[in-house]
């Protein structure tokens, strides 16, 4: 709470020269995290074909010297998990005139069922999938409230759902749902807006990175569990999310939330799983709603909700 309050002051008292070179006619700024492959990529791709600035993170020499290659990408060498690249970055970025939006993407992944997972992993995931987006999301949150710009997270189906095989990945995602709600409600009086973007199974190296560092190390995972396979070539390209994620920070009236799957039943699967906690949320406890409750409190919600899409 301590450290909230000295950013918001830093806010008052800043000077908003970002936020008024931003309105000035220039393109505005997004830093998206872990830009070199998969769904960062695509990101960054689709902004800067569409005329924003975008600053795009890395860690190696070549993935910076290829996102240099992109016209209006500006590539940043950015460890999420390093506060020495972190704080350069902030640096780039407020000479730079400012910044618009954030795109906490950089994450990795480990599957593995519970008993055969190695600790190492699971410290790597919450270290870059949970407190790297609190760091990152804080060392640049007052460029953002100086612009009344956007914070976007990358979550998952995985937040909602909870595979056997990807206990700290699932935990990880859970834990982003919780941070962007929490933070909306503490940027909405500042015009700041925080939601999250929860995609499916698309192409990525998330799972090709995870299987090279565990290599021989890897444990069978039993038939008919998830797998987090290396070649996910047979997925589609993660286009749909970049679309997503540009509608998240620029659109008019932009959800909390933009669920992003590739087929209807990954929709299906996680519809109904948000459905069944509800249900076991009511079960048998002192104050159970009845059908009639629950479908008048459904109806309630969804007359707040967009229109269908014909």
């Amino acid at each position: 709470m301590l450290r909230l309050l000295i950013v918001l002051l830093a806010w008052v008292v800043t000077p908003v020269y970002a936020a008024g070179q931003l309105a000035a006619g220039g393109p505005k700024a997004v830093l998206v995290t872990g830009a070199s492959t998969g769904i960062g990529r695509k990101i960054t791709e689709r902004l800067a074909a569409n005329g924003y600035l975008v600053y795009a993170g890395a860690r190696k020499d070549a993935d910076l010297k290829a996102l240099g290659a992109i016209k209006n990408v500006q590539p940043l060498k950015l460890d999420v998990t390093s506060a020495e690249d972190i704080a350069s970055a902030v640096q780039t970025i407020r000479k730079g005139g400012g910044l618009y939006g954030l795109v906490n993407n950089a994450g990795v992944a480990a599957g593995s069922l519970f008993v055969d997972m190695k600790r190492s992993e699971f410290d790597l995931v919450m270290a870059v999938n949970v407190t790297a987006v609190v760091t990152v999301t804080q060392a640049f949150l007052p460029l953002i409230m100086e612009s009344k710009g956007r914070v976007t997270t990358i979550g998952s189906i995985s937040g909602i759902l909870a595979s056997p095989t990807l206990t700290a990945y699932s935990m990880s995602k859970h834990a982003m749902e919780a941070f962007t709600d929490s933070l909306a409600q503490q940027m909405e009086p500042l015009g700041v807006i925080v939601n999250i973007v929860e995609p499916g199974n698309y192409n990525s190296a998330l799972a090709s990175n995870a299987a090279q560092r565990l290599g021989a190390d890897a444990k069978a995972v039993p038939a008919g569990a998830y797998q987090l396979k290396a070649d996910r070539s047979n997925y589609k390209e993660p286009d749909e999310v970049a679309v997503a994620v540009e509608k998240a920070l620029f659109e008019p009236n932009p959800k909390r939330r933009y669920m992003v799957v590739p087929n209807q039943q990954e929709a299906d699967i996680t519809i109904r799983r948000q459905i069944l906690q509800l249900v076991q949320l009511n079960e048998d406890q002192a104050y159970t709603y009845d059908r009639e409750a629950l479908v008048k409190m459904l109806d309630e919600a969804l007359a707040k909700a967009r229109p269908q899409k014909p």
